[in-house]
């Protein structure tokens, strides 16, 4: 598989790929396993310091497991004190110069060493029992990869019932969401990580593809539900109704070339926080 990348910009910065994929069922048997959390970060200096202390301190069910773990946070071009913040947390900055979300979670990946690769959003607070969920996945043997339904932070009546609609459908398809997803390296490699020519929805195209990989060797894609992912509402709060409804038209009638399209991707992109 092989996806364009934009002119002047490194491919290998944004696709991973190994030759060859040999499922591993029970493969956290097989000695130490590393779980490396990635956070894609655009000039986050104001939400990035809490999720990065949640997070940390979430990792204690990493090592309670034998399990250890690894921070990584890609600076996607931000013009802030985001990197400088990320490090004075103890994570690895690594620098991404093309300000698209699917190209600053390849670059992460592209230097994770863990055997497991796991991504979160820099306004989302994952809990040690979230973690803990994730690692029962890993030592069954029998997941390839997996999501968290969510919540949002706050109380937004309106939000809250779409949130609910999705976590349904996430449940019942087993549709990953972006502010949290983890995934056997070696999966990832194999399909080439997400898709850098999509601006958005880059998570349900690598979901697609994540489930036929996990059909044809005999995996699960699971959703975890008992311990769902705080994120935040900041959308919410900072795009009208009519924002919203403008980009859901848009998605609606032409799906694939709004999430081509960052100009009609506005809510992630426009630099609003």
């Amino acid at each position: 598989m092989s996806f364009t990348h934009q002119p002047g910009s490194d491919p290998k910065l944004h696709l991973i790929r190994i030759q060859r994929w040999t499922p591993a069922p029970g493969s956290a048997s097989l000695g130490e396993v590393k779980i490396s959390v990635i956070i894609p970060a655009f000039n986050e200096e104001r939400l990035l310091v809490p999720t990065l202390a949640h997070i940390n301190a979430a990792r204690s069910a990493f090592a309670a497991r034998g399990f250890a773990s690894e921070l990584i946070v890609c600076d996607n071009n931000s013009t802030d004190r985001t990197a400088e913040m990320a490090r004075a947390a103890g994570a690895r900055v690594v620098f991404e110069p093309v300000n698209q979300i699917a190209r600053a979670r390849n670059t992460g990946a592209a230097v994770a060493s863990g055997d497991w690769l796991l991504f979160i959003d820099a306004d989302s607070h994952p809990t040690a029992e979230l973690f803990a969920a994730v690692v029962e996945q890993i030592q069954s043997g029998k997941c390839l990869a997996g999501g968290s339904t969510i919540r949002l932070e706050g109380n937004h009546q309106l939000a809250n019932f779409v949130t609910g609609v999705w976590n349904w459908q996430s449940r019942s398809r087993r549709w990953l969401a972006g502010s949290f997803i983890f995934c056997e390296a070696a999966a990832f490699r194999k399909l080439g990580g997400f898709n850098p020519e999509l601006f958005v929805g880059e998570e349900l195209d690598l979901t697609t593809r994540l489930q036929g990989l996990a059909r044809e060797s005999g995996r699960e894609i699971v959703i975890l539900h008992r311990h769902p992912l705080l994120t935040s509402a900041r959308k919410v709060r900072l795009y009208s109704t009519w924002e919203h409804l403008r980009f859901l038209v848009r998605v609606a009638t032409n799906r694939e070339a709004t999430f081509r399209d960052r100009e009609a991707c506005y809510a992630w992109y426009d630099g609003r926080r």
